[in-house]
C-alpha cells in the first residue's frame, strides 16, 4: 500500500514521519526531493536557472534558495513557473523512490507529501494519513518553529487549504495536539487497523 502522509504547516508531519521510520517502513519526503532536484547536477536545476536567471545564484553556482524564495512569494506567476518545473520531477522521482522499495520487499510505503491536498494528488497514493493540530496551536508552532511575526505565519498557513478542510478526505487522522506519546498511540492504531503493522 502506498500512504500518503500530510497536514498542515507546523502540524507536527515531520514528527509523525520520524515514527514511521521507527517501525520500519520506508518514507519518500518531497522536500528532500525537490532539493535534491535543485542541486547543480539534479534534474530541475538547468530549467530553474534558464528560467530564473543567473543572479538566483551563489557563487559556487548553487541556488540561492532565499534569493528564489523571496521571488516566488511575492509574485504568483513565478511561483507558478517554478512549481510547474519542479513539481513533475518530484513527483516522478518519489514514484521510482516507491517503486524501488516496494521491489526491496516492503509492503508499504509512505509518501511525505505537505502539499498533496493543494496539488490534488491523491490518485499518487492508496490511502491518506493525515496530521491534525488545532489551528491556534498550529499558529503558536509555527511562530516559534520559524521565529517569525504572526502575520507572516499567517500569510504562510493560509496559503494551504485550511486543516479543518483537510480532515473529510483523509483515510486516517492523527490529532497531534497533545503529547508525542498519544500522537504515536493514534498512528499504531490507524496502522493496525489498516493492517500496517
Amino acid at each position: 500500500m502506498i500512504i500518503g502522509l500530510s497536514g498542515g504547516i507546523a502540524s507536527g508531519k515531520s514528527t509523525v514521519a520520524s515514527m514511521i521510520k521507527q517501525v520500519g517502513i520506508p518514507v519518500v519526503d518531497a522536500d528532500v526531493i525537490a532539493k535534491e532536484v535543485m542541486q547543480p547536477e539534479g534534474a530541475a536545476y538547468k530549467q530553474v536557472v534558464s528560467t530564473f536567471g543567473r543572479e538566483i545564484l551563489h557563487q559556487d553556482g548553487t541556488i540561492n534558495r532565499a534569493a528564489l524564495g523571496d521571488r516566488i512569494f511575492t509574485n504568483e506567476e513565478d511561483r507558478k513557473t517554478l512549481n510547474a518545473i519542479v513539481h513533475p520531477v518530484v513527483r516522478e522521482q518519489m514514484l521510482q523512490s516507491a517503486k524501488m522499495y516496494q521491489e526491496q520487499g516492503h509492503r508499504h510505503v509512505i509518501l511525505d507529501i505537505p502539499l498533496l491536498y493543494e496539488s490534488n494528488l491523491f490518485h499518487m497514493v492508496d490511502k491518506v494519513l493525515l496530521v491534525y493540530v488545532e489551528p491556534d496551536l498550529q499558529l503558536k508552532r509555527l511562530i516559534s518553529r520559524d521565529q517569525s511575526g504572526e502575520k507572516q505565519a499567517r500569510a504562510r498557513i493560509s496559503s494551504q487549504i485550511p486543516i479543518d478542510q483537510k480532515v473529510d478526505r483523509a483515510d486516517g487522522v492523527i490529532y497531534n495536539n497533545g503529547s508525542t506519546e498519544e500522537s504515536k498511540q493514534q498512528l499504531h492504531q490507524i496502522f493496525i487497523n489498516w493492517d500496517v503493522m
